[in-house]
């Protein structure tokens, strides 16, 4: 007996098929856009920072530090964390809205990578941190779109979040974690 077109694993599998869609369309744009627009290093944009790099180092650490609150609330709230049995009701407005904070910390981060420096690809660090980030905005495409999705598998959405913060710990340590290591450009 196969799956017809309104069965309820039918509409989760083709809703999930079309936030990936999402997703690859935001990677693809970001990567065309930086790549089409090499930068010449300019800065925009750097609030009271001293500098671009300087502003993005660490918009990038608060948006990973906030990821980490992130995780722990996740964890709470699917009984994951040692001696939580139900996570209280504040641990899922904590999750959302330091998930908001951390988006929104990333913003003018990618704004001055795509506008100011443009997608590099060498040296491989830079190549890395160029693909990741692009990837980061993909799979919280995804994330967020399939928060809407009814009847998923209950794996999905822990391995997309598991996803978001691995790939913003990537970004973040091929940039922020270089920059003050004392490494220059």
């Amino acid at each position: 007996m196969g799956e017809t077109p309104s069965s309820p694993r039918a509409t989760w599998r083709w809703a999930l098929g079309a936030a990936t869609a999402a997703g690859v369309a935001v990677v693809a744009a970001l990567g065309a856009y930086a790549d089409a627009h090499p930068g010449d290093d300019a800065a925009l944009l750097t609030l009271w920072f001293s500098s671009m790099l300087e502003m993005k180092a660490w918009l990038a650490t608060g948006a990973a530090a906030l990821l980490l609150v992130q995780l722990v609330s996740a964890l709470a709230m699917y009984g994951r964390l040692p001696g939580v049995r139900s996570a209280p009701g504040w641990v899922a407005l904590v999750h959302r809205w330091s998930g908001v904070a951390a988006f929104g910390l990333t913003l003018p981060v990618a704004f001055a990578c795509v506008w100011s420096i443009g997608f590099e690809d060498e040296p491989t660090r830079v190549l890395v941190h160029s693909v990741a980030g692009c990837l980061f905005y993909g799979v919280f495409t995804v994330k967020m779109l399939a928060l809407r999705v009814r009847g998923l598998p209950p794996v999905v959405l822990p391995v997309l979040g598991g996803l978001v913060i691995a790939l913003l710990a990537l970004v973040w340590s091929t940039s922020a974690l270089w920059y003050f290591s004392g490494s220059t450009w």
